[in-house]
């Protein structure tokens, strides 16, 4: 299992900003949070935690 944050570019509105999880073979997926809200250097920081630097 394992967290990554995803950008989800739209069409009309800005990009959507998702924490979710990956598992199993044929990859599922599940969102965690919407981080859509928060500021770029919190999401960063969501980025940097994840990876465990």
């Amino acid at each position: 299992m394992s967290y990554y944050i995803e950008v989800l570019l739209n069409r009309k509105c800005r990009p959507t900003t998702l924490l979710r999880k990956a598992w199993g073979k044929k990859v599922k997926r599940k969102t965690i949070a919407n981080l859509s809200d928060f500021p770029r250097s919190v999401i960063e920081g969501f980025k940097v935690s994840i990876k465990g630097e």
